[in-house]
């Protein structure tokens, strides 16, 4: 079976999902997985579709001309087709902090992300043996204030070159260029604490601490051009009390953001995320 996922997000009106099924029906395809959201206020349709086809009557390429005559243009659809065995291909940002970095590979290593890893990008050159022991091409990148443009010059021709879907920072400690972020619209995916704007600074966990807090949390995003105001993937927390230690809020916290990285990249790499007006509607 050929198996093809399906994205698609237009304005609401009447008759969307008998056209879209009827349109599948026609060409002898099965829909496995159907979910839609309305965004009332917006008034926006959202649609995501699994279907599979037996090999004997799939032409991808039809499927997507037809779609486009049939479907999108009578709708003024936004869309996207994708075969379900294709693997993105994801490079991954990381500086010094190696716990992101150590989670991502181990489950990558065992199958359980749906994707390619050709190379890991750093400012620093303290992970190397991270990659080496998993078998990623580490490239070490300097990156700095006085050699910014530089930099961001060989990320670009390094992930042109290796034909990079998407990126994912594993506590890079740079901020992202503008440049990069046009380039990677929507697909370059940030994890951090939840303390902002609260706690900002170096030592956020020492000031939270410090305040009593009694919930610990982290969020994975899309990078905009708005420091850490991009798109939720996806969140979680954690509680802690009068207890714990300085050492417990940083462990609680790592452990968090191992977590909700790894669901968020999961999301994405199944095509399970879409983004609009700054927010993002998650399929289940």
């Amino acid at each position: 079976m050929n198996r093809i996922t399906i994205l698609i997000h237009c304005r609401d009106q009447k008759g969307i999902i008998a056209a879209v099924t009827n349109y599948i029906a026609s060409i002898e395809g099965n829909i496995i997985y159907l979910d839609q959201h309305v965004d009332g206020d917006q008034d926006v349709f959202f649609m995501r579709l699994e279907c599979e086809f037996a090999k004997d009557n799939f032409d991808l390429d039809s499927i997507k001309d037809n779609f486009q005559k049939h479907l999108a243009n009578p709708f003024s659809m936004s869309w996207s087709i994708h075969r379900q065995e294709s693997k993105p291909k994801m490079a991954i940002f990381v500086s010094k902090y190696d716990h992101c970095l150590y989670d991502i590979l181990s489950r990558y290593s065992t199958g359980e992300l749906h994707v390619e890893i050709p190379l890991i990008i750093s400012n620093h050159n303290d992970l190397s043996g991270v990659a080496k022991r998993f078998s990623i091409p580490y490239h070490y990148i300097p990156f700095t204030k006085e050699n910014k443009q530089a930099g961001e010059k060989a990320q670009i021709e390094i992930l042109k070159k290796h034909e990079i879907d998407f990126i994912v920072l594993a506590r890079y400690m740079q901020i992202i260029t503008s440049n990069l972020i046009e380039l990677y619209k929507n697909k370059i995916i940030n994890i951090h604490h939840s303390f902002l704007p609260a706690f900002p600074g170096a030592k956020p966990y020492h000031s939270a601490f410090n305040r009593g807090v009694k919930i610990i949390g982290a969020t994975s995003h899309y990078v905009t051009e708005e420091l850490d105001e991009g798109p939720i993937i996806e969140q979680d927390i954690t509680r802690v009390t009068h207890s714990h230690s300085i050492e417990d809020f940083i462990m609680k916290g790592k452990d968090l953001e191992r977590m909700v990285l790894a669901r968020a990249i999961k999301l994405h790499a199944e095509r399970k995320t879409m983004v609009y007006n700054n927010k993002t509607v998650v399929f289940a």
